[in-house]
């Protein structure tokens, strides 16, 4: 007996939309396919049917190839393809990664650890692609650069580089502290020079946030072209200028709105991201908190450790802050939360006592307003809720999607709760393609994109970057 699925489901496994699931069903180019009222209904085994647009495209040789090391779920990948990149080798060593990058590209050559690939065991390539690892440069990794084993894989790169002198273009990219010593600078950029490579100046830095699109999240680019490839009449000198990508009056200007934050929500987020009910509780009680106190511009955050709670005697406040032994800028804030208290004792007492916010943990008695007067209630904010407490900011942009799960939380008005925003969302303050598909929890999605690059900054550095080659025939001296 032949089982009939829906044409969402059928898109969903061919990776197209439904509606042109219906239109293929309308043209019969599905055997089988029938209409039940307004809706078809298409054999489970059912074929895709050839698309004569995709064959014709096929037919059509593409314009550069790259190898994409260090590939994450490839948001370099989505970027080469779309200038008319084909991958030949890609290089992952998270397994879960490799699964979701092999369910969304075609690619058959996908490796592990990119220490045992040797480079005559790749083919030929244009473009070498790499997103590093970031740990030795960030923050969280300690900063030890190139002193650690993870920021030697700069030199697994050079060692592939090596092997294919034929490659013209190199594009990576790592953390923002890359920038930060000038020691790593001078290294990748001698390797990389020696090698006969035009190179950025500087460390380019960008966040999505200079183009317009709603997250803060500042990485290094480096981008090299081939000197014997350069147009000279473009690249005078031995490096690519920030005036040469065109950025001049873009980098380290944020584009964004208030408002352009809820640009990425999706219509219909599922139930399962809406925030537990203690969460939710602790972000109406400190908007209460807020409105009655009739807190706006505020320089520091708010501890109730830190108010003094039943305790009149300044000299023993100051004793339980531990006052003489603190540094001198949280001497500031416990000052500046004593007098909030003071100022509003009675109001905040009984906020306290009806809360029971002495009982909570202690990232929930803790409180950010960076909104100033900008936002004047907290359901038109975005809300993190992390060790340092909960914090509120302008919905002009996100702060950047990691790889230690932080999740937003925005107020959805449908549902009438504070939610996450969900990993499609996430996806879409990356730019990936709305068809991706992601393998895997959540936790380890968000994970996924927290370490991803962003599509749209790809494609705009590695259009600009292709633009510096030469004619063909002005290189043949035609």
């Amino acid at each position: 007996m032949v089982e009939y699925i829906s044409t969402k489901e059928i898109a969903d496994r061919w990776g197209i939309t439904s509606a042109c699931v219906s239109a293929k069903c309308a043209a019969g180019q599905i055997p089988g396919a029938y209409k039940k009222g307004r809706t078809w209904l298409i054999p489970s085994e059912a074929k895709r049917p050839i698309d004569k647009r995709v064959n014709s495209e096929k037919k059509e040789e593409h314009k550069f190839t790259f190898i994409d090391l260090f590939a994450g779920i490839g948001g370099f990948h989505q970027a080469m393809r779309y200038l008319g990149g084909k991958c030949i080798m890609a290089s992952e060593i998270n397994a879960v990664c490799v699964e979701t990058y092999k369910l969304n590209y075609k690619t058959k050559d996908v490796r592990g650890d990119i220490r045992k690939i040797e480079a005559d065991s790749i083919g030929k390539f244009d473009v070498l692609c790499a997103g590093f690892p970031c740990q030795p440069f960030s923050k969280a990794g300690l900063q030890k650069g190139f002193d650690e084993d993870r920021g030697n894989m700069f030199f697994n790169i050079m060692r592939i580089l090596d092997g294919h002198p034929e490659v013209k273009f190199i594009i990576l990219e790592n953390v923002r502290n890359l920038a930060d010593k000038e020691d790593n600078w001078n290294i990748i950029k001698t390797e990389l020079m020696k090698r006969n490579f035009f190179i950025t100046e500087k460390p380019v830095i960008l966040s999505p946030s200079n183009f317009g699109l709603p997250q803060i999240r500042e990485r290094v680019y480096i981008l090299c072209i081939r000197k014997d490839l350069r147009d000279t009449s473009v690249l005078t000198n031995d490096y690519i200028h920030i005036r040469d990508l065109g950025l001049d009056g873009i980098q380290f200007k944020d584009n964004c709105k208030m408002g352009d934050a809820f640009s990425i929500l999706e219509e219909n987020a599922p139930d399962q991201y809406i925030i537990d009910e203690e969460r939710e509780e602790m972000i109406l009680a400190w908007e209460e908190f807020r409105k009655g106190t009739g807190i706006g511009v505020i320089g520091y955050p708010i501890w109730i450790k830190s108010f003094g709670y039943n305790i009149a005697d300044e000299r023993e406040f100051l004793e339980s802050q531990d006052y003489e032994n603190i540094p001198d800028w949280k001497k500031k804030f416990v000052v500046n939360n004593r007098k909030l208290y003071l100022a509003n004792k009675d109001f905040i007492d009984a906020w306290i006592k009806k809360h029971n916010m002495l009982d909570r943990i202690k990232l929930y008695q803790k409180f950010e307003w960076n909104c100033g007067t900008d936002v004047t209630d907290i359901h038109n904010a975005i809300i993190q809720i992390r060790q340092s407490g909960i914090r509120v900011k302008r919905p002009t942009y996100y702060p950047a999607l990691v790889a230690i799960v932080n999740t937003p939380i925005i107020y959805d008005k449908k549902k009438k709760h504070f939610r996450y925003i969900t990993p499609r969302e996430a996806a879409n303050l990356q730019n990936f393609d709305r068809r991706f598909k992601f393998v895997g929890t959540d936790k380890q999605i968000y994970r996924q994109l927290g370490n991803s690059v962003n599509v749209t900054i790809l494609k705009k550095l590695g259009k600009k970057l292709f633009s510096f080659e030469i004619d063909q025939h002005e290189r043949d001296g035609e």
